[in-house]
């Protein structure tokens, strides 16, 4: 008997401490999200790559044949507007909240001519558009998020070391501007 009270004591105190341990390193840990870490390194509107080429790596975990580019926007300042020109053997966009949930995702097969060109909007934004579309708006995509602050992630596929010239010559060609 003596021994499981030793056990059970031994237990709740190594718990408390695992416990303690875990509440200390969370303020550590939760500044290294992506939003975090992309708002210390880029402003608004402002294209950030995000592999190795640009540096040190900013996310983790991206697969070596993407390089990829983000951008921080706040649909509360106007509707974004992302574009981007070149050929690569594949691209795609994906639109995350920010905390990190993506909200959508297409790729090079859902635009005019293989291009990038996409809006993204509020749904009240989208209902104003609708009754006055914007000339430069005419031919792109357009993409509903309610939400007001997020990221869009541009990745663009390398097949090997020799495309990476066209792949960030690409990535450097978008642009992420506030309507």
């Amino acid at each position: 008997m003596g021994r499981l009270l030793h056990a059970l004591v031994l237990g709740v105190i190594g718990a408390a401490i695992v416990h303690i341990a875990i509440l200390l390193m969370v303020p550590e840990f939760s500044v290294r999200d992506a939003w975090s870490s992309l708002s210390q390194r880029s402003n608004y509107y402002t294209m950030t790559r995000l592999d190795k080429l640009a540096g040190q790596q900013l996310i983790d975990s991206i697969d070596p044949l993407f390089l990829a580019s983000a951008c921080r926007f706040d649909l509360s300042e106007g509707v974004v507007h992302l574009t981007g020109e070149g050929k690569v053997p594949y691209w795609s966009i994906s639109v995350y909240d920010r905390a990190g949930q993506n909200i959508f995702s297409l790729n090079d097969r859902s635009s005019s001519a293989g291009q990038p060109d996409f809006v993204i909007a509020t749904t009240s934004q989208m209902v104003e558009m609708r009754n006055a579309l914007p000339p430069e708006f005419s031919r792109s995509v357009f993409i509903e998020a309610d939400i007001d602050e997020g990221i869009v992630v541009a990745r663009a596929f390398a097949p090997d070391a020799s495309w990476h010239p066209t792949v960030s010559d690409f990535l450097q060609s978008f642009s992420c501007t506030s309507h």
